[in-house]
């Protein structure tokens, strides 16, 4: 365990002054219509489900604990800087959660997550069920499909909800197994207490690449993901059984 915990705290320390300039969005009511369309797109991009993880099943008798650091870089600054009352914010908001996977009959996996944006007030849990619809061989590589869902609270006048789909496809070699994956997220939000704006809905294009690496029980997995127009980046430091 020393090794990956010394990992995730050192990616902890490079995104400390991230965290520490991060600025409570508090000034939903400054915004127009447009403007809180663009906040909600790029928050929905923020807190739906990041996969860090290949698409192999977990197994019947498996389960994962996981803990997911990473960092989104929004699409439209300046919207969220007049809603966070004009105080400065980072070029890309950290992130930081866990995450537990349980295997279940039939190459399906279900997860639960918890995550926040430091420094924003924003929390986020969420959920996914996925089905390894090829498991995978020595030869073939594992293909699944997965269903997401997330749900954004801790912001007063902000309420986001997003659910997804997507498809993914991995291929392990020795110890390494990269992967790839496309899909959609579908949001919606509104603003209580706010009267001059009215819920919005949307959905932004996914896509998704990373490479996870397993070490015995511990797994290690970096991935870059684009959401709308908003770009994230992930590491995750878990425990397979």
């Amino acid at each position: 365990m020393n090794h990956p915990v010394h990992r995730l705290a050192c990616i902890a320390v490079l995104l400390a002054p991230g965290l520490a300039r991060a600025a409570e969005i508090d000034s939903i009511d400054q915004l127009a219509q447009a403007e809180f369309r663009t906040l909600s797109r790029d928050i929905a991009a923020a807190v739906s489900f990041k996969p860090l993880n290949a698409s192999e099943a977990t197994g019947l008798a498996g389960f994962a604990l996981g803990f997911n650091v990473g960092a989104t870089r929004i699409g439209n600054e300046s919207v969220l800087v007049k809603a966070a009352g004009g105080d400065d914010v980072p070029a890309a908001i950290p992130y930081a959660g866990v995450r537990l996977h349980k295997g279940l009959p039939f190459n399906l996996d279900v997860g639960v997550s918890y995550h926040t944006l430091p420094g924003t007030g924003v929390r986020a849990t969420g959920g996914e069920i996925r089905w390894a619809v090829l498991p995978g061989s020595v030869v073939l590589p594992a293909i699944a499909l997965r269903a997401t869902a997330a749900s954004l609270s801790g912001v007063d006048n902000l309420r986001i909800r997003t659910h997804g789909y997507d498809v993914s496809i991995s291929k392990g070699f020795a110890f390494v197994t990269p992967y790839v994956g496309v899909g959609r997220v579908h949001g919606r939000s509104s603003a209580p207490g706010v009267s001059t704006l009215t819920p919005e809905s949307f959905d932004l294009d996914k896509w998704f690449a990373g490479v996870d690496f397993s070490l015995g029980l511990t797994h290690l997995a970096v991935e870059t993901d684009r959401t709308g127009d908003a770009r994230s980046y992930g590491f995750r430091v878990g425990l397979h059984f």
